[in-house]
């Protein structure tokens, strides 16, 4: 994969979204609004590269004189915020609770040492090269967001009212979704993780959760009574796709407490609900291991999660006991 295989493609009137060829740890969607006079970015690409890619295809469609001049991020995570530093004179924009995890994120520097760095002689090491290895952000300096807030705030992108709402925590502490209701379409960050039969997607990875919390984020969604779904990662969706996300969702959550009660630890509980092979076409299982883990500590009632890295060597080993 190249970054000339991505394209953007238009989903509504003066909305496009910029779609990765394959799925995978850090294959973001991104959207991009046009108006005569103003537009704006739903997400950035992870990398500078990635991102000035989408910035060029941007412009190819924004009318003379109109810049990129405003960014909603949906989160904290780097894949959905990194390359805001393309666009360096616009005003970025996020929810309070997501200004403040991104002190508990790895900067891009630290992201790339930890990548480039780690032995690829262990389980950890060969992960995060085979996944992450494609991007590059050792000239990545850190971005802040301008505008931050908790509950609604509505824009104007021209003559397009843009509706953002924030979110209790769920993929992560911070997560909102934007509402775009001219043309009937939500962008809603990862809380939803798409698949549908012709495409397939990846396993959804949480952070924060609980998953009651999740559900209840992407039936907020559906609520808007929008008929276009872009989720954060895999393909664009209809309603009924969205509902079937929610039926996995319930799953997921049904077992992890079947099993919370039946005094199974987490990582086997992982490996029981991947072996059920309920929807076989979500790939990645191995990120079972971290959203089943955030269940079973709410259902603990402990208060923190683990280290990034002591999560991701788990979610590393998993996927070499699942490829031997």
């Amino acid at each position: 994969m190249t970054i000339k295989d991505w394209t953007i493609g238009e989903i509504a009137k003066d909305l496009h979204a910029w779609l990765p060829p394959r799925r995978g740890w850090g294959m973001a969607n991104c959207g991009l609004l046009v108006s005569s006079r103003t537009a704006l970015w739903i997400d950035t690409p992870y990398d500078p590269a990635f991102a000035r890619a989408f910035l060029d295809r941007s412009r190819r469609l924004l009318p003379e004189g109109v810049a990129i001049d405003r960014v909603v991020v949906t989160h904290a995570n780097g894949d959905h915020f990194w390359g805001a530093g393309v666009v360096p004179d616009a005003e970025i924009i996020t929810t309070r609770e997501a200004r403040e995890q991104i002190c508990f994120e790895p900067s891009p520097q630290q992201q790339h040492a930890l990548v480039n760095g780690s032995d690829p002689e262990t389980p950890l090491g060969r992960y995060l090269r085979r996944h992450f290895g494609v991007f590059d952000w050792s000239g990545t300096e850190p971005v802040q967001p301008h505008t931050y807030f908790t509950g609604e705030l509505e824009l104007s992108v021209g003559e397009y009212p843009v509706h953002i709402s924030s979110l209790p925590p769920a993929h992560t502490a911070g997560d909102l979704f934007v509402h775009l209701p001219a043309q009937r379409t939500v962008f809603t960050g990862d809380v939803v993780f798409a698949s549908t039969s012709g495409h397939p997607g990846d396993h959804p990875v949480h952070w924060a959760g609980p998953l009651s919390n999740v559900i209840d984020s992407v039936e907020r969604v559906l609520a808007t009574g929008a008929e276009i779904f872009v989720p954060g990662h895999g393909p664009v969706l209809d309603r009924a796709g969205v509902r079937r996300h929610i039926r996995y969702l319930d799953y997921l959550r049904e077992r992890s407490h079947a099993l919370y009660a039946a005094g199974v630890p987490a990582g086997e509980a992982a490996r029981r609900v991947i072996a059920e092979g309920t929807f076989p076409e979500l790939e990645l299982p191995e990120r079972l291991v971290v959203t089943i883990g955030t269940e079973y500590r709410h259902l603990h009632g402990a208060a923190e999660r683990p280290g990034i890295l002591q999560l991701m060597t788990e979610v590393a080993t998993l996927a070499d006991e699942l490829e031997a």
